[in-house]
């Protein structure tokens, strides 16, 4: 169904309010931003050298299980949630659910825990982010397999939803890093999801730990988690690759992630007839010869921009690249969004000035988004990522392409193993699977959000792809979990008594639980 039209200054708001937003931006959401992430760190650097999180987690927890057990003991007529302000979510969308339900307040487990280097484990609370995880661990030595590339990402969204990164094709998914959860449960106690039976994880225990990643928080409240460490080395080796056709990226990322020396492996589409096919190893310095690049520095041309212009030569180019850099080389341009809120953000004196500010924070440009230009976003703006057997590329981008017709895509492979849960993958082999991600302005004149959408979904669940949650789903019930497998996830929703403690997850996904 098309939306209504509009007036003709209702047209006039919004072209004003999507070009010049930028007004309202500078000076004030990026002081803002550098402020908020200058006072984090700070904070966040104290609390792990002195050593007081792990006494504080205990007595948090212990908080979050009083609610739950006031909930269990009350009326139980709402169910519960927690009382994370939408605004503060990494989706572009608000969680309308929540006012209609028992709010739980777990926003304060924000602290890493415990770094294990004897057994290569680091145990977190929830909220800590990938920005945090690596400016304590790469300085010691370690990283984690996977850490997806936008600083504000947290350990909880991750898990409860979908984690992907450039190294997922040894590692795979988020969730396969993961060692075990710590989870309140519907009647207030503490459990342990553990997949290891050495670690004292009962069957029970097990079906638990598989059952929680995708779930999105409707299985209890994720209040701590354990994950693997590896050790690592200071720079990547990073090797830009041009393609010239999809066929030829498609089958330029499945030669390199069949590459057992490759640790990244990542695509970035500018057309059908310019791509770029990444491939990155740990290195411990630059050779005398060899090109360093602080892409992450303020000053320096955001990340897709510089790899545009690599994507138009002929041969291949090899950069040497401070690993913290490259882990977040997506974090200062959002990818590419912020070319939409600050359209000089790359020019070259606007780096230098004032580049350090940025980016803005993705929170505080969704609470301070006007009515007029979120009215706009509906109707214009996709924010995607479908994940879809390598081997279907071609066809894939063929179908983005005539449903949304947005340029870069991003293209990130991953191994998906065969494992319970509700992510379907059930051949008994590891499969390549590719994240295609498309963010911004569609280009495409026929969009429409919904029949758009569910176009793509259905060509997903065709070639026996999925959906990130975070995203719009316009699915039906039962498309959706034609999509996902329900059996693991409705045993456990029975056995630790959800049902009447927790929405559905379709209920906290769908289109119409969102505004």
């Amino acid at each position: 169904m098309s939306s209504p039209p509009l007036s003709t200054f209702d047209r006039f708001l919004e072209w004003f309010m999507y070009r010049f937003r930028w007004i309202f931006v500078i000076p004030i959401l990026l002081p803002m931003s550098f402020t908020f992430n200058l006072y984090y760190a700070i904070r966040n650097w104290l609390i792990f050298n002195i050593q007081s999180a792990p006494k504080a987690h205990d007595r948090k927890v212990g908080l979050i299980q009083k609610q739950v057990r006031d909930w269990a003991t009350g009326d139980r007529k709402a169910k519960m949630c927690t009382a994370r302000p939408g605004w503060l979510t990494m989706s572009f969308r608000f969680p309308a659910y929540k006012a209609k339900m028992t709010q739980i307040r777990t926003d304060r487990l924000i602290d890493i825990l415990e770094v294990d280097t004897t057994n290569h484990l680091i145990r977190v609370e929830p909220m800590v982010t990938m920005g945090q995880i690596t400016r304590t661990l790469i300085p010691l030595g370690y990283t984690l397999p996977i850490v997806p590339e936008l600083d504000d990402l947290t350990v909880g969204g991750m898990i409860n939803g979908c984690g992907v990164e450039s190294s997922g094709k040894r590692y795979g998914l988020f969730q396969h890093i993961c060692h075990s959860y710590e989870l309140v449960i519907a009647d207030g106690s503490l459990v342990v999801a553990s997949k290891e039976k050495k670690d004292g994880g009962s069957a029970e225990s097990q079906a638990l730990f598989y059952g929680v990643p995708w779930s999105h928080g409707t299985l209890g409240f994720l209040v701590a988690a354990t994950l693997r460490i590896i050790p690592c080395k200071p720079y990547v080796k990073l090797t830009y690759i041009p393609t010239r056709t999809v066929k030829e990226t498609q089958n330029t990322l499945i030669k390199e992630c069949n590459d057992r020396e490759n640790e990244f492996v990542e695509g970035l589409l500018f057309s059908k007839i310019k791509g770029l096919v990444m491939r990155g190893e740990f290195c411990d310095k630059p050779p005398r010869n060899g090109r360093q690049n602080e892409i992450g520095k303020w000053h320096k041309p955001w990340f897709y921009t510089h790899a545009e212009k690599l994507a138009e030569r002929e041969e291949e180019s090899v950069e040497y690249i401070p690993l913290r850099h490259y882990y977040h080389r997506h974090s200062r341009s959002i990818f590419w969004e912020i070319k939409e809120i600050v359209p000089f953000g790359n020019n070259l004196l606007f780096r230098w000035t004032l580049g350090w500010l940025c980016p803005p924070k993705i929170s505080l440009l969704k609470v301070t988004t006007p009515p007029a230009l979120r009215r706009l976003y509906e109707r214009n703006h996709v924010i995607q990522d479908m994940l879809v057997p390598l081997e279907t590329l071609q066809e894939s981008v063929d179908v983005f392409e005539k449903e949304i017709n947005i340029y870069p895509l991003w293209l990130c492979p991953f191994t998906l193993p065969s494992t319970p849960g509700m992510l379907r993958q059930r051949s008994g082999k590891n499969l390549l699977y590719i994240d295609i991600g498309a963010y911004g302005i569609t280009m495409n004149k026929t969009y429409e959000p919904r029949e758009s959408t569910r176009r793509l979904e259905e060509f997903v669940r065709k070639v026996n792809g999925v959906q990130m949650l975070y995203a719009d789903t316009y699915m039906s019930r039962a498309e959706f979990w034609e999509m996902f497998d329900s059996s693991l996830y409705e045993w456990l929703r029975v056995k630790f008594g959800c049902k009447e403690a927790f929405p559905d997850v379709y209920d906290k996904v769908c289109k119409e639980a969102r505004y």
